[in-house]
Formats: structure tokens, sequence, C-alpha cells
């Protein structure tokens, strides 16, 4: 999802691409102002749509070349539909980005900890080193992962 922040427009790769940002029903007006408040830093096109996980992804297709995630793994109901929908949602040569911030609080640690082992199971994952972080954003506590679907 989303969500709240800019994350969907704003990244400088995206500055020619197509892009779609998803999130659910409820949260389509804030991701159609985050779009016109960063319009100018995109030459392609932005469109927000509704995605709610584990759910059809017919009209997504062609699987995406990228999926940015942020902060999207929260809490143990939404691993299954999240794990689902990025199965559906990747093709051979997508690549996934997903930064989240790793928390230490209540059951946190063990969700992610599960996420990881269960993506693990269609998914090559490749950390990316803090070094390699944009200097202004980077934190101990904020991780990227680059992840792939395995070749079968």
């Amino acid at each position: 999802g989303a969500g709240a922040g800019g994350s969907g427009p704003n990244p400088p790769a995206c500055s020619r691409a197509n892009v779609t940002v998803t999130d659910l029903e409820e949260l389509q007006e804030l991701l159609m102002v985050n779009i016109e408040n960063n319009r100018h830093l995109v030459t392609g096109s932005v469109r927000a749509k509704v995605l709610k996980w584990g759910e059809d992804v017919t009209e997504f297709q062609p699987p995406p070349d990228y999926i940015l995630m942020a902060d999207c793994i929260y809490y143990e109901e939404s691993l299954e539909p999240l794990l689902k929908t990025l199965k559906d949602l990747t093709g051979p040569d997508t690549c996934v980005l997903c930064c989240y911030e790793q928390r230490t609080m209540g059951k946190n640690p063990e969700i992610e900890r599960k996420y990881f082992e269960l993506l693990q199971m269609d998914f090559e994952l490749e950390k990316i080193p803090l070094d390699k972080h944009d200097e202004e954003y980077r934190s101990e506590d904020i991780h990227i992962v680059n992840i792939h679907r395995k070749q079968t």
C-alpha cells in the first residue's frame, strides 16, 4: 500500500515511468492528493487503484517491472494475503524493493521473522547494505531488501 506517504510518485527512477500506487479504498482520496502534489516530479503517468491483499490482481497484469513496498509488514493476519499478492503480481523479471522499519516492541520481531521465512519459499532475497542507502535517510532501523521470484 502506498499509504499516507508520497513514496509512490516520488522515486527518481520513476520520473519517466508509468506508476500505479495502490492501497485500500478508504485511502484513495489521500493517494490522489499525493499524486497531485507530486505530479511535477513525474513525466510518465501516475494512477491510484484499490488493491486489497489476497484478492484478484488480474487488472494489474502484465507483471510490473518494479514493486516498491514501504512498511507493509505490520500484523500477522496480513502476511498470507500479502505474500499471495506478491506471488500473483510478480513475474520472473519483476524487482521488488521492500523497505521497512525494524520494530522491537510487541509481536513485531516475530511477525517480521515469519514474513521473511515465508517469503523465502518463493523468492530470493538480497539485503541492501546500510552504506548503500541514501545518506539523508539512512538509519540503523530502516532496512531495504531486493526481492526476486525464484527461478523454476
